[in-house]
């Protein structure tokens, strides 16, 4: 049975924050702070926040696709994710960057990234990459993940099952001294070796007190990106991955990305730690929720 394209639906208003509740610099404006790089004097208060802030982004997260299933609509799952954030204390760091309208992104099939919450239902058969980042402790922590809903066919397990297997490829790189072309390396490899495709318009980033900061994490092999991972960088890896062409385009909504040929993309997310002698996973662990029973 052929399948639906996506198409935009109704957007809800954006969810209201407590007074209370500490915002980052664009929660007003829309506008972030300049770009900078993530590991300058770090300390150990520091790290420490940013370990707070990535376990409390891994509880959305949860919340969140446990929540997916034939018929939810993904705004349903905005004010989840929205709610929960709130509850903790805590700001849902898309909502108002740069404009963005809501609490968190859902890329659901060809949507590769940044998918706004509206009001069409979740289908049997679709993937959705749900993509949460909070802010709290003055820090940010960023994970994502894409799952099944209900039953799905035979390339999405294939593309989903990759993808991952790409995220921990990337991750057992990571470690003071290692050049960052080592994580698009090991990225690039694992999925063209597999049949897919690798998107280069978006890429991971650093993290800390701003959303996105130096250094650009890209997932494809660039001879030239030959800057050292540091002890003390937190930074995302997050590889996009496609059935067909690599290529983008974008709604215009000026947000939401497709495939250029419309067949399905997949993402995981994880906020790193580089240590002295390795990597420390912020945002969970190395079991993903599509392989839970």
């Amino acid at each position: 049975m052929k399948r639906e394209t996506v198409t935009a639906g109704k957007i809800s208003p954006g969810r209201a924050v407590p007074p209370g509740v500490a915002r980052p610099e664009y929660a007003h404006t829309g506008v972030p702070a300049p770009y900078r790089l993530s590991c300058i004097k770090v300390n150990a208060d520091q790290i420490e926040r940013m370990r707070m802030a990535g376990r409390l982004a891994r509880e959305v997260l949860n919340l969140v696709l446990a929540a997916v299933r034939p018929g939810v609509r993904t705004d349903e799952l905005d004010r989840i994710a929205h709610q929960h954030i709130i509850e903790l204390g805590a700001y849902p760091s898309p909502l108002n960057y740069m404009g963005f309208p809501k609490s968190i992104c859902t890329s659901v099939n060809e949507v590769v990234v940044h998918g706004i919450p509206d009001n069409r239902r979740l289908k049997e058969g679709d993937i959705i990459n749900c993509d949460v980042t909070v802010y709290a402790h003055g820090m940010h922590g960023d994970c994502s993940e894409t799952v099944f809903v209900g039953e799905v066919d035979t390339e999405a397990k294939k593309l989903v099952q990759v993808t991952w297997e790409c995220l921990l490829r990337a991750i057992d790189v990571v470690r003071p001294g290692n050049k960052f072309n080592a994580i698009g390396q090991a990225v690039e490899a694992h999925a063209r070796q597999k049949g897919f495709s690798i998107v280069r318009e978006f890429t991971g980033h650093g993290i800390g007190e701003h959303f996105h900061m130096a250094p650009y994490v890209a997932h494809f092999y660039e001879p030239e990106n030959t800057t050292q991972m540091v002890e003390g960088m937190t930074f995302t890896i997050e590889p996009m991955i496609n059935v067909g062409t690599a290529e983008c385009r974008i709604w215009p909504d000026k947000w939401t990305a497709v495939t250029a040929d419309l067949r399905r993309s997949a993402q995981f997310e994880h906020t790193l730690l580089v240590t002295a002698d390795g990597v420390e996973i912020l945002t969970g662990g190395r079991e993903p929720w599509f392989l839970r029973k």
